[in-house]
């Protein structure tokens, strides 16, 4: 598997079907919702996480991290951060090596989130790091998810405005589905379901070696 990588095209997304996300939803926004949800999420052991931050179209303007997703196998739990700040609670959650967190390009997420806060987090595994070793050459959720499960991840929420008085169901459900997502390629992974030699994916880096893809 030296002489391969594995990677799919904007083109082959296009062509699959949609991701279904059938999981509950729960939005964090007041400090006794984010207490219930961090005691959900400590027996959970392992969760996949993600951020959202509303876009800004002005060059040189950022905005705060406005929404932290963490999400168990069947339930998601979108903390509102632009109406919640940053808990004590959900600190000592994001630093607890105790429990996994499960992200993508989460140094992007420290960074953000640090503009506004002091964090110290512990116990995260990155997916752009940990696909590597399965021959995945691309490091963006969508295209990884795509190759492994052959489902389309819809990005058509992605520049939506993350700080609106209240997030639409279709906002809630892109949210959810990306820290899902991320614990559910961990899951699938890390227990041998997937095989790179099996992907029709492949890429050959060295023409005069013959893949069945």
């Amino acid at each position: 598997m030296d002489n391969i990588k594995i990677a799919i095209t904007k083109e082959q997304i296009a062509m699959l079907p949609p991701v279904i996300y059938d999981g509950g939803i729960q939005v964090v926004d007041t400090p006794e919702k984010a207490r219930v949800a961090l005691r959900e999420l400590t027996r959970a052991q392992i969760v996949g996480f993600d951020t959202e931050t509303r876009p800004s179209f002005t060059k040189g303007r950022t905005h705060k991290v406005a929404l932290m997703q963490l999400a168990t196998d069947d339930f998601c739990f979108l903390f509102r951060l632009n109406k919640l700040g940053f808990p004590d609670a959900l600190k000592d959650f994001i630093s607890d090596p105790a429990i996994t967190k499960i992200g993508l390009s989460v140094h992007d997420d420290f960074k953000s989130i640090s503009r506004s806060c002091e964090i110290d987090p512990h116990g995260f595994i990155e997916l752009q790091d940990y696909t590597k070793q399965f021959c995945i050459a691309d490091n963006s959720l969508q295209k990884i998810f795509a190759i492994v499960f052959g489902r389309c991840i819809s990005k058509s929420q992605r520049l939506t405005n993350w700080e609106a008085p209240e997030l639409t169901p279709h906002q809630q459900n892109y949210a959810a589905v990306d820290a899902w997502a991320c614990l559910k390629l961990y899951r699938c992974l890390s227990s041998g379901n997937f095989n790179p030699a099996d992907s029709p994916y492949i890429v050959v880096d060295n023409p005069d070696i013959a893949v069945n893809a």
